[in-house]
């Protein structure tokens, strides 16, 4: 018997719900409308729209996948992030809520800032720098990734965007010294591996084993990357310059602890809209530390 593409999205709930997937709608739905190709807000028309084959096979697939533990961003190849819609691969994280808070921040310092220079290190997809390009019309990003295969996802998104003209995506490796090449910054954006060997034991399967390690494992207590930004690339931001952190769930009192360790200026951690500490930024000293007096 034809089905329509309504269903197609019953039988795929049912066995997403019976599967024990919680977002079973939302689910069903995304995976309908990809494997016919159809809009996913005129859902009121699915009833009348009848399937090929072709697309239920499509469907079959798409489904197969998700029961074995993908993730749907990586299923669909795209994903939603402040509004806005990312081109996602397995060498990149998904966008997550929680980075949400970071991007608003980050908006509302460079809003303030005349034709402000950002820095998008460890960029992965590169929505954190595009969402930032969108909302800030003079400002102009440096994207940075030590993975060749996320630069290119942030390349084709800054494309998609079209955001090209303000918007550059280089190698560059936050555990290491910035090169002299990157220049320098109001603000650098830093959204960098956070979990703890602990935490990545723990992780959920379709975190573990499908998204990329290298942009999740921070080191044993998680703190690496913010370590080496602190102590490495204060002389990448510009006089008064800030950066900006995203950190794990228990870690910004940490985070803010390295910062201070390492004469940054004004720490300040934010909450997330769930109510977690998840944001902590701090201020180079606006003009040069004089080095003391030595005594005669």
């Amino acid at each position: 018997m034809t089905e329509t593409l309504n269903d197609l999205y019953l039988s795929l709930r049912r066995r997403l719900r019976a599967a024990g997937i919680e977002a079973s709608e939302l689910e069903a739905r995304e995976i309908a409308a990809c494997a016919a190709h159809a809009d996913k807000d005129r859902f009121a028309e699915w009833g009348y729209s009848f399937l090929t084959e072709e697309t239920v096979a499509r469907a079959e697939a798409l489904t197969t996948r998700r029961l074995a533990g993908e993730p749907l961003a990586y299923l669909l190849g795209e994903w939603d992030f402040y509004g806005l819609t990312f081109q996602i691969t397995p060498d990149v994280l998904i966008p997550r809520p929680d980075t949400e808070r970071l991007v608003e921040l980050a908006i509302a310092r460079a809003q303030h800032i005349v034709a402000p220079r950002v820095l998008d290190l460890c960029c992965g997809s590169g929505c954190i720098g595009i969402a930032l390009l969108k909302n800030v019309e003079d400002a102009r990003v440096t994207a940075a990734d030590v993975s060749d295969e996320a630069l290119a996802v942030t390349h084709e998104n800054a494309r998609r965007h079209e955001v090209t003209a303000r918007h550059a995506a280089v190698h560059g490796d936050a555990l290491q010294p910035p090169e002299e090449r990157l220049g320098r910054f109001h603000l650098i954006v830093c959204n960098p591996p956070y979990i703890t060997a602990q935490e990545m034991r723990e992780l959920d399967d379709s975190v573990r084993e499908h998204e990329p390690v290298l942009a999740l494992y921070g080191g044993d207590d998680g703190l690496d990357f913010y370590r080496s930004v602190a102590s490495q690339w204060q002389d990448a931001l510009l006089p008064g310059g800030e950066v900006l952190f995203e950190c794990g769930w228990k870690q910004a009192q940490q985070v803010a602890q390295v910062l201070t360790e390492h004469d940054w200026t004004s720490v300040s951690v934010y909450k997330d809209y769930a109510g977690i500490e998840r944001v902590v930024t701090a201020c180079t000293p606006s003009e040069p530390i004089e080095p003391p007096l030595q005594q005669e």
